[in-house]
């Protein structure tokens, strides 16, 4: 049995209790009363990375961990001016290290214009499982204009890695008929190793939203769509019928917990208020949702944004260990750690 999946299991139980089909209301996102208890373990966390400057609209956030063979942590992250075009504002890839998962020193900065590209978003870092060398893989515009899912070569350090050798691994698909309805870019990649190939859960924009999609992989090269190109994994509904995207995938040991975040038409500018909510899998292409009442986490330090988003979750020494980019009062972002204790 892997160490995880006692304890696992019953945090999968406690969250499937409550996932009845309720009515969200409100005007801000909030967290229902009845997933309370599972939301008071994201009261105390550890701040990791700050913005470089302490003011509205500048973030530091997406973060994607992973831990190597000798229990070192790496991360890569995303750094946002507000001195940009929306949409344009991510300047720089930051890859840091760390021996405890919470003092993080800085290994090497990628600025967009050492790709080129105009503008970055959310990363993937990971390590590949035969080769033990490091994957990184980055989006935003490319060529065209249309947003893509870029990698870069293989590194067996992350102070290696060549952003000259960006090229792209994901691109919108080509319409067959003028008036299709196709995705359009894609964008903020969540990537893992499991079951014998590489998945990567994926934005995709499709009619002015946000939906979520699925790609596979046996190399972590070339990359196939799982079913309709154009079909997304989950429905805009309820709390999340503005945008709906991938956040992270845990294992349990039965299955994994699929970690997504969404927003409300209904709540101040949804495209920023982004919150987290829960999902269940067993075989990494089918969804159960289960916080179907209101997200599960939101910032505790909101101001206009109550944003908790692009969290990447991991097992630590029989803890779940969660990263995610979180409001402040004066409406930056930086990256928090929450130390979750189950059982």
């Amino acid at each position: 049995m892997n160490h995880y999946s006692i304890p696992a299991f019953m945090f999968f139980n406690v969250t499937l209790l409550f996932s009845q089909v309720g009515q969200w209301a409100g005007p801000s996102p909030h967290v229902a009363a009845e997933y309370q208890h599972i939301f008071a373990r994201f009261q105390q966390y550890d701040v990791i990375l700050e913005p470089e400057i302490n003011a509205a609209e500048w973030w530091a956030g997406a973060p994607s961990v992973v831990r190597d063979t000798t229990g070192l942590f790496w991360m890569a992250c995303r750094m946002r001016t507000a001195n940009a075009p929306r949409g344009l504002r991510g300047y720089e890839i930051r890859l840091l290290k760390s021996e405890d998962g919470l003092n993080f020193q800085e290994v090497c900065k990628i600025h967009r214009d050492a790709v080129p590209i105009p503008g970055f978003e959310r990363p993937a870092l990971l390590i590949d499982p035969v080769s033990n060398k490091f994957k990184l893989y980055l989006c935003g515009p490319c060529r065209d204009g249309a947003w893509v899912i870029l990698k870069l070569t293989d590194v067996d350090d992350p102070a290696q890695f060549d952003p000259g050798s960006a090229q792209p691994v994901i691109q919108p698909p080509e319409r067959q008929y003028d008036r299709d309805v196709s995705v359009l870019e894609y964008k903020d990649p969540f990537i893992l190793y499991a079951e014998g190939q590489y998945h990567c859960y994926v934005t995709g924009y499709i009619r002015r939203n946000e939906r979520l999609f699925h790609f596979i992989s046996p190399d972590g090269e070339i990359w196939q769509p799982v079913g309709e190109v154009n079909q997304p994994m989950m429905d805009l509904t309820g709390w999340h019928n503005f945008f709906i995207r991938p956040a992270s995938v845990l294992p349990l040991g039965i299955g994994y917990l699929f970690v997504y975040e969404g927003s409300s038409t209904q709540w101040y500018d949804p495209v920023y208020n982004i919150v987290t909510g829960f999902g269940f899998t067993f075989d990494l292409y089918h969804i159960t949702e289960l916080t179907t009442l209101s997200p599960i986490a939101v910032s505790t330090t909101p101001g206009l944004f109550h944003t908790l988003r692009y969290s990447h979750w991991l097992w630590v020494d029989g803890e779940i260990w969660v990263y995610a980019e979180v409001a402040r009062p004066n409406n930056s972002n930086e990256i928090r750690l929450f130390r979750i204790k189950v059982g």
